[in-house]
């Protein structure tokens, strides 16, 4: 875990810096400042999202691997979004990216059905008429 965190400080470092050192110190604040607001927003609206991707899930036009993908692509991207960088920040809005394209375009053509589809007829009560008398008459 440890050499996936020590690269991944020193590209976020030095991007930040190269970029900091490009646009600025108060426009670097301002790029904090709204990819944080960005990522709270994405949280805050995650449970929204869920219930959307739920739903394509049931009408068969998500399955569950890109169900899961794309959840987990939406989380990581607000997760990354609040971390302040330049780096993070890229990596998130691939995330968030991923997650629409498979949110809206992976829905535009479905694979198949899922096994939530509903089967028979709504108006049809299934029972089973156990008719009393006749056994009891049979035994007499």
């Amino acid at each position: 875990m440890i050499f996936l965190i020590i690269p991944f400080a020193l590209i976020e470092l030095y991007l930040s810096l190269k970029t900091g050192e490009t646009i600025g110190f108060f426009w670097s604040v301002v790029w904090i400042v709204l990819s944080f607001a960005l990522g709270m927003m994405l949280l805050q609206k995650s449970s929204q999202t869920m219930m959307g991707n739920m739903q394509s899930m049931r009408q068969g036009k998500l399955d569950l691997r890109r169900f899961q993908n794309a959840s987990m692509s939406y989380f990581i991207a607000a997760i990354l979004l609040i971390i302040p960088g330049v780096f993070s920040d890229l990596l998130g809005v691939i995330a968030f990216f991923y997650s629409l394209y498979l949110q809206f375009i992976a829905k535009i053509t479905p694979e198949g059905t899922t096994h939530f589809t509903k089967q028979g007829d709504d108006d049809v009560i299934d029972v089973e008429i156990i008719d009393e008398h006749s056994r009891s008459d049979r035994d007499s």
